[in-house]
């Protein structure tokens, strides 16, 4: 018998690594939606048919990840929609926001300006905004644990705390998500929720629950968070690019190259390790599961 059968999914992921498990996703687009939402955020069309099909269009030819918020707690929607477009760039990210009162208007943004600097639109998010997976009709394990999440740092923080729809890897909540740096987080309770975002304020990376970046695919994003607990940097001190050197061991899953703004390199070799089968989502039936663990990391000369 399967060990996680009948297991909330967080609780049957609660032994795998969270490394290299962020969404890889360099641009957002985050559109305030107060009511129900479905399973799937384009899927279902909650916005529409009509504004759901262009904007599903839009939002992958641009590589852009659309995300439903909310306002964490109840109030009145007053019919004024906010919309976050940020480019979590691994250099020269930024946010800014914007209100609407026709979904309609989404389609006056370029998406495009995820690929480039800061646009003179709307009015600059100078402070890192959280994204906090609630969302349950996805999976239970991100409302029942990521809603207190939320809570509570709107409390503290109101105006820069959004619960969000599916952010990826839900098996990992309560997750959260930085903007514009795009830095994810897993299994974060309150005080590691306070930190993170205190760390983020002051330019720093908390490293407690820490998944990797979303600008970066899982390899890279496992290479920067391994160089992280070696060698503290600044949250723009570090960039990542895959090693393109083939490898003929077929227990390697792939190289990067972490290079620090100071010149210093380290090459982080990755594998990928077979897990038991588990479910991906509660109530799904167990599937195949590995996840991704640095084997080196060797220092390369400076730059």
């Amino acid at each position: 018998m399967n060990p996680f059968e009948g297991m909330v999914c967080s609780a049957a992921a609660a032994d795998l690594p969270l490394l290299g498990t962020a969404v890889h996703a360099t641009g957002w687009l985050c559109i305030e939606h107060p009511g129900a939402w479905g399973r799937d955020v384009l899927g279902d069309e909650v916005l529409g048919p009509e504004i759901t099909a262009e904007l599903a269009a839009r939002t992958s030819a641009a590589k852009v990840r659309p995300t439903l918020i909310r306002r964490p707690g109840r109030y009145e929607f007053t019919g004024t929609r906010t919309v976050l477009l940020a480019s979590a760039r691994p250099e020269g990210s930024w946010c800014v926001r914007f209100e609407i009162t026709d979904l309609r208007e989404l389609f006056d943004i370029d998406l495009h300006l995820v690929d480039g600097p800061a646009p003179e639109i709307g009015v600059p998010v100078d402070d890192p905004i959280v994204l906090v997976c609630a969302h349950g009709k996805r999976d239970q394990c991100c409302a029942r644990l990521g809603r207190p999440i939320a809570a509570a740092l709107a409390a503290e923080q109101p105006g820069r705390v959004w619960e969000a729809s599916h952010t990826g890897g839900h098996r990992f909540a309560p997750a959260v998500v930085l903007l514009p740096s795009g830095l994810t987080y897993g299994r974060v309770d309150i005080p590691a929720a306070r930190d993170l975002l205190a760390a983020a304020d002051t330019g720093e990376v908390s490293l407690t629950g820490l998944r990797g970046r979303s600008c970066y695919p899982p390899i890279a994003q496992l290479a920067e968070v391994a160089v992280r607990e070696q060698v503290p940097a600044p949250a723009d001190a570090l960039t990542v690019t895959l090693d393109p050197t083939p490898t003929h061991d077929p227990t390697l899953a792939g190289a990067a190259v972490v290079t620090h703004r100071d010149g210093r390199r380290w090459r982080v070799t990755t594998r990928t390790t077979p897990a038991l089968p588990r479910p991906a989502s509660c109530n799904a039936n167990p599937k195949p599961a590995s996840y991704l663990e640095p084997v080196s990391i060797e220092q390369l000369p400076t730059l």
